[in-house]
């Protein structure tokens, strides 16, 4: 049973639309504007910090982001992925695994930054498409381990 605190979006929701769920954690791909390959690897029990894991849990935790970040790199050739573990906004342990590519609305700057030119919705729309493919793939690798 996974320790969980009431009132925490992450415990108490899946966070997304959930694409593989384990044990131990899940991947969710994110609903963020602009962003179509946007998704997080969240740690099912609650804890804060990635020290807060034994050193297995935090090589299994970073397996299943690589794991994403190459489905990512294969699927889409992304300019570059962006990795994140901020979790200030939800102190529930969730790394942000994102594609990012020259055209978007913020590239080079975070996706946090202010946008520096309009989205392109033909261009999210085509990635968006990719995603089925993509996630199977994904779901494929990621049920060879024991998330």
């Amino acid at each position: 049973m996974a320790l969980r605190v009431a009132g925490c979006p992450l415990c108490d929701e899946p966070g997304g639309r959930l694409v593989f769920q384990g044990a131990k954690l899940r991947v969710i791909h994110a609903a963020e504007a602009d962003f179509p390959a946007f998704y997080r690897v969240v740690w099912a029990d609650h804890v804060a910090e990635w020290s807060d894991l034994a050193p297995d849990d935090r090589a299994l935790c970073m397996e299943a982001v690589a794991v994403v970040e190459q489905c990512l790199r294969a699927h889409l050739s992304p300019a570059k992925i962006n990795l994140a573990a901020l979790g200030n906004m939800v102190p529930h342990l969730h790394w942000h695994v994102i594609a990012r590519f020259d055209w978007d609305s913020r590239f080079p700057s975070p996706v946090w930054a202010a946008a520096q030119r309009p989205a392109d919705p033909q261009r999210e729309q085509a990635i968006a498409q990719q995603l089925q493919l993509l996630e199977r793939e994904m779901i494929r690798q990621l049920a060879t381990r024991s998330f």
